[in-house]
């Protein structure tokens, strides 16, 4: 059973802020299961209980979970001055109060980085994802600007699986990276996987091998994999069985 405050569901749905909602109890006929509510701080069981104000059902959404295949050019925040934010590009629906105040992104991307990008109001799994202890793989498919033999494609791999040593660059300081792992698919592209994520991690690690990174797409965290139906800008809620393995899964 999951038990949650009323004025949470209803501020959740989009009928105003917590105070709001204590005066909308007051003006309108607000029932759960039949039974009138006043009192903001009752118990609703989300996952029977029925809420009607003035006869019309309110639909109780739980903790959001969205994946969205992130565009290139777009910032991972919720505002920017200068660029298009990921969030601007989420519908109507997802800009209630409650969702504004609590809907956040599990870790980001570089503007100019596509791929799998999450949103959630779920604080337990996004500490779980990003917390040090976990160690939760990344895994992103790599351009680089200059083609490598077989050779220097080994060399690289063996490197970044030793964990590499990266140098300080702008404000970011030097770091030893936890070890990684490297799949070739040509002499110019690669999937790496990573189970942390330093400021341009990615890149700074090919930098440190005389190499540059030209394109870069996150394919995976943990077992969810991107969508492949999504296209860039694109994104659609998590089913239940790939909100299951994100909470249950351990690395």
């Amino acid at each position: 059973m999951s038990l949650e405050r009323i004025d949470k569901i209803l501020s959740h749905a989009g009928f105003g802020t917590r105070k709001g909602i204590k005066k909308l109890l007051r003006v309108s006929t607000v029932t759960v299961n039949g039974k009138q509510i006043s009192d903001s701080a009752f118990q609703v069981n989300t996952d029977t209980d029925k809420i009607f104000i003035d006869e019309q059902e309110v639909f109780i959404e739980k903790n959001i979970y969205l994946m969205m295949n992130k565009p290139s050019n777009t910032v991972s925040a919720n505002k920017d001055g200068l660029h298009r934010t990921v969030f601007d590009i989420l519908d109507e629906k997802y800009r209630t109060p409650w969702i504004l105040e609590n809907l956040h992104l599990i870790g980001r991307l570089d503007i100019d980085t596509e791929g799998l990008l999450l949103f959630t109001t779920d604080g337990s799994l996004t500490h779980k994802i990003t917390s040090p202890k976990t160690h939760f793989p990344k895994t992103y498919f790599v351009q680089l600007a200059k083609k490598i033999s077989q050779e220097e494609q080994n060399t690289v791999s063996q490197k970044f699986k030793d964990g590499l040593y990266i140098p300080p660059e702008g404000n970011e300081s030097e770091a030893f990276l936890k070890p990684a792992e490297t799949v070739w698919k040509s002499s110019d592209e690669c999937l790496l996987t990573i189970t942390e994520g330093k400021f341009h991690q990615v890149k700074r690690m090919f930098r440190s091998v005389n190499n540059e990174v030209i394109y870069l797409k996150r394919l995976s965290i943990g077992s969810l994999h991107l969508d492949e139906n999504l296209k860039p800008g694109d994104y659609r809620p998590l089913t239940q069985t790939e909100i299951n393995t994100l909470q249950t899964s351990i690395f």
